[in-house]
């Protein structure tokens, strides 16, 4: 059997990024990661506001469409009401015309024969 001296691979060379913070610009890594995450949550916080400024928004809108709703429901009925009023009107006028127009046509017819006859 052959033996291995070799257990596993050499970490003591890498130079991790992690281990070793170099400076940028007079700040750390970790301190540009910190303030880039204080960035990050700032506008996720922000949008988050405007998020909840819009549902606000959209229940106004609900609301304004739900009574809109409501107005336009009862026009409805309204005007079938007005409507029906309407077309009882108009049939007892022209129930009304054609009486005239018969009584009328009966009166000449009348005359006619009066005339013929007397």
């Amino acid at each position: 059997m052959k033996t291995c001296s070799h257990t596993g691979p050499d970490w003591t060379s890498l130079d991790t990024p992690a281990l070793t913070l170099p400076e940028e610009n007079g700040r750390s890594r970790l301190q540009q990661a910190q303030e880039d995450v204080e960035e990050v949550k700032g506008i996720m916080l922000d949008n988050l506001n405007k998020a909840d400024e819009r549902a606000g928004r959209l229940g106004e809108l609900e609301d304004r469409a739900d009574e809109l709703l409501k107005k336009s429901k009862t026009f409805e009925k309204k005007s079938n009401q007005v409507k029906e009023t309407q077309r009882w009107k108009n049939k007892r006028m022209k129930m009304v015309l054609i009486g005239i127009g018969v009584a009328v046509a009966l009166i000449m017819v009348g005359l006619i024969i009066f005339a013929i006859v007397g």
